[in-house]
Formats: C-alpha cells, structure tokens, sequence
C-alpha cells in the first residue's frame, strides 16, 4: 500500500528542506512534487516535520538495559540520595547476591574519588558495585573489595588504578576495565534470558527517542548471542551494528571466536537486520578520572600522563590482524596522545594491508593535537562526536578543568575545525553514559551550550550548523556503518525508516516526537 505523507517539511541531507514524501512496500517511491501528485492513503503532518530516523553511531543498550535492572542512581546530586537509593533497592531486592547499578555523578565529589564506607552505611553484607556517568569509574563498597581480595598489597594493574587512602589501602574507587575486572569477575554472570530482556528495555527506549539504527559498541561472546536470539525472535526494533571488544592480553585468542559469529550473523535472515562486522579498541580512559592518555602530563598529578591501554606494537598487530579479515576499527581514544596512536596505528594498517572500504572510526576524539587534525581527513577516519557533551557540563569543570588546565580544556570538541578540513563526521551517544536521545543533542554543537541555558556558550568558533547537526546522526552515521545505500536519507528506493516531529529543528527548541516508521511500518511512540 502506498502512503503519502503531506501537510508539513521533510529534511534530508543533500535535499535540504521540501515537501511531500511516498513510500511504499517498506521503501521510499517518491520525493517532493512528485510524491505530493501521487494517490495512496494520506499521513496528514499537521505542521510537523519528516526526518530520516536517528542512527546512533556509538552507545551501549546492552550496558543501558543491565543498569535499567538495578539501582536509580543517575542524575542523582549528592553522596545521601545516592545512598537511600541503594538501600531502597537493596530492601526490595533481598534475593539479589550482587547489586550493581548506576549511572552516578562523580563530579559531586571533589576529584571524583567515593569512599567504600559510604556504602558500607546502607548495605555492608553484599557486594556493591555502582558505575560512574563516564563508565570509566566504578564505587564499591568494602564487601565487594573483601570478595576481590583487593588490600593494600594489591597492585594496580597494567591499564586501570585503585584510589587509595594516605595508608595504601583501597579507598572504594576504581579506574578502568582491567581494574573493574578484580572485582566483576566475581560476580553473578549475566544470563541469555537477563541480557535479552535488557535488549527488549534498549530497543524500546532507542525508538521513543526516534532511533531506528544503532551500535552495540561493547560486544562480549554472551552479549552477541543474546543479539542472535534476540533478532530470531523479532525483538530486535532498532537496526543493530555490533562491534566485539578485544583486549591487549587475549586478542589473538578471540579471533577465532569473533568470526563464528560473524559467520553466524550473517547467516542470519536479512530481515533481521543485525551485522557485526567492527572491532572495538579501549586505547585510553577519561579525563574525567585522569586516565586518558595525554602528550603532557595533569596538572593535578604531574608524575602521570594517564593511561595508554595497548602499547604500540600489539596494537599494530591487532589492528592489522583484525583489519585483513575486513573488520573495520572503532577506536576509543580521547586524550592527544591516545588519538596519535589511533592515527599512526591507521596509518601503518593502510600501509601495510592490501586496501579496501576500511572506514575506521576514533570515536570521542575529544582533545586532538593540532598537528593530527588534518590526519583524519587525510587517513580516511571517521570522527564519531558525542554531540551532547559539547558544552561546559559540571564534569568539564569540576573534574577535566582542574586536571588539564582551561587551554587544554578549550580545545575538545573541535567539530567545525574537522568539518572544515573535510573529515567525515557522525554522532553517537555513548548511551548510558549521557542521554540517548537525539533531540537532547541536536542544538548542543551549534550552541555550544544546553538550549535552554542563557549561559556564555564554550568555544563557539567550534558550532557547527543545525544541518550539519542532522546530518552527522543520519546520513553520516550511516556512513560510518555501512548503510548509506538503504537508510540515513530520504531518498528514492531507500527503507522508509522516518521520524516525524512536532515542530521544525531549524526553527523551534523542546522538540517533540509524533511518530516514528521502520521499513514503512509505523512504531509506538506514546
């Protein structure tokens, strides 16, 4: 049946702004005068707006799902509330061996480092584990230190810090991955059944918020399975991209794995619209908890530089082995220096490795050396931006300021400068670390501010434009997964994945979703 969708603006990139849009069979027919000719049943838009679906270019729904499941503690704005949180769920979850939770404000402490008899206050005989807002710091409490054996005598481990108090002992913080690993890796495992129900809580929650492609950027082996029964059931809502984490200590002893379901998902109807074909890299941390890998050192501790996950070497041999099986890298680097490592790492793979469609992504690329700017475009790596953190956020200035200092601090987030040398650009969440829902974001980078905050906007000879706000979370992030040819626009022959709003972006805040369509089928939104 052919649906006419009139009575208001569509947008998509490359078209600009017009009017009139027929889809049918699941596929876009016609666009514009041609599609306001044509007869079929009519969507009346009522002044709304039609845009092509939101494609998130980096979040974690699974991670989203599992906190979901646990205390509330995100948004949260002080120690206390953070506690009867914690005990609230603890007493109405009595069964639970492991409470595990998040996502909490670290800023609310000064330096960010919460102390495991905080918690001891609330619950004392079970482990407790609560991930900070920028997934790189966990707070526990002493019994889930007792469980890990994690004293004075621990040492760090390679990649990842314990806070500690003046007499060496394990404060309750910890910084990174590997650190997490002492402790989680005692914990209940989380089961097929639990993750499916965490995706079925992700997939709703990626469509109220007019998202009809995405990526699960943190893929273990029973995360990928959880995905593959997921898309045999029906649940899978949101078009899903998955990208398997590999470590420095295991890598060659996942390859194997890896390909099987590779293999396995693209055995897969292509109804079920899961792919995985990235290869996640962890190669520094945050600056938020001084674990980001800088060319010179924090201010605030001047013996550290942060933290550098893989050395150069392994790295390189990851990234090639992983890359001449037609994996494409999506790379975590935040800090200069990490970023110079992705870069040279790029480099070295097209150098060495026979060529083909890479697309490499650095995603967060927050404070770029001026040097390597240029590289991106000239090396053909995608910036994926998490557009909701380009503003002056209480984590830039209780945590990230005070460590590296206002010039280094002015200079994250430099989105114009990239666009302007031509670098492909798309946007991801990074859900549950900050909000998954675009609308929240849109307005941000060409701000450079909260939309409705009459503050001094940060660095804005860095905005970009509304249009080109749009396009990194449609057309772009669509590139960035290899899907540019079926969605990301509003073009003839391409999925009638749509998202209709209440009020035009170009010209209106506090925008609304009034409906969202995946492959021409229309999906809840209220």
């Amino acid at each position: 049946m052919r649906i006419i969708f009139k009575g208001g603006s569509a947008w998509s990139a490359g078209l600009g702004v017009f009017e009139g849009l027929a889809i049918e069979d699941g596929h876009i027919q016609a666009v514009g005068p041609e599609a306001l000719k044509m007869t079929g049943e009519v969507i009346d838009l009522d002044g709304g707006f039609l845009l092509p679906g939101f494609i998130d270019g980096h979040a974690h729904p699974i991670f989203a799902g599992r906190e979901a499941q646990g205390p509330k503690v995100n948004n949260l704005q002080s120690v206390e509330a953070i506690k009867e949180e914690v005990a609230r769920f603890a007493k109405a979850n009595p069964n639970e061996s492991w409470i595990i939770g998040g996502a909490y404000e670290a800023a609310i402490i000064s330096g960010g480092d919460f102390d495991a008899h905080w918690l001891d206050e609330v619950v004392s005989d079970r482990p407790v584990v609560l991930h900070a807002v920028d997934h790189h710091t966990i707070w526990v409490n002493s019994k889930a230190l007792e469980i890990a054996g994690i004293t004075a005598k621990t040492k760090d481990p390679d990649g990842g810090t314990i806070a500690r108090r003046d007499d060496g002992s394990p404060k309750g913080t910890l910084r990174e991955p590997i650190a997490f690993d002492l402790i989680l890796k005692h914990a209940t495992a989380d089961s097929i059944k639990s993750d499916l129900q965490a995706i079925k809580y992700a997939m709703r929650q990626m469509n109220l918020a007019g998202i009809t492609s995405s990526t699960e950027c943190w893929v273990e082996t029973p995360m990928a399975e959880a995905y593959i029964e997921a898309a045999k059931t029906g649940e899978l809502t949101v078009d899903m991209n998955l990208a398997f984490l590999v470590t420095p200590q295991n890598w060659q002893d996942q390859i194997a794995q890896i390909q099987e379901l590779r293999a396995q998902i693209s055995e897969l109807p292509k109804s079920s619209h899961l792919k995985a074909n990235t290869i996640k890299f962890l190669t520094d941390g945050a600056l938020s908890s001084g674990t980001a890998a800088l060319n010179e050192p924090y201010l605030d501790n001047p013996e550290s530089s942060g933290l550098l996950i893989w050395d150069d070497d392994n790295l390189l041999d990851a990234a090639a082995s992983f890359d001449m099986l037609e994996f494409q890298l999506h790379i975590h680097a935040i800090g200069d220096a990490a970023i110079k490592q992705s870069l040279n790492t790029v480099e070295a793979v097209q150098r060495i490795n026979p060529g083909w469609d890479r697309r490499p992504v650095i995603v967060h690329a927050q404070l770029i050396d001026s040097q390597d700017l240029q590289r991106f475009s000239q090396l053909g790596v995608i910036a994926n931006f998490q557009p909701l953190w380009c503003y002056l956020d209480p984590m830039n200035k209780e945590l990230i300021e005070p460590r590296i200092g206002s010039a280094r601090n002015n200079r994250q987030y430099q989105l114009r400068t990239l666009l302007d040398l031509e670098t492909k650009i798309s946007f991801g969440s990074d859900w549950p670390v900050t909000s998954h829902k675009p609308l929240e974001a849109l307005q941000v980078p060409v701000l450079r501010k909260l939309p409705n905050n009459n503050g001094e906007a940060w660095n804005i000879s860095e905005a970009i434009t509304i249009e080109e706000s749009l396009t990194a979370y449609t057309a772009g992030s669509a590139y960035q997964l290899f899907r540019e040819k079926e969605v990301g626009a509003l073009e003839i022959g391409m999925r009638a994945n749509l998202v209709i709003l209440d009020k035009s972006p170009f010209e209106a805040k506090n925008l609304q979703i009034v409906a969202l369509w995946r492959d021409g089928e229309e999906i809840k939104v209220s």
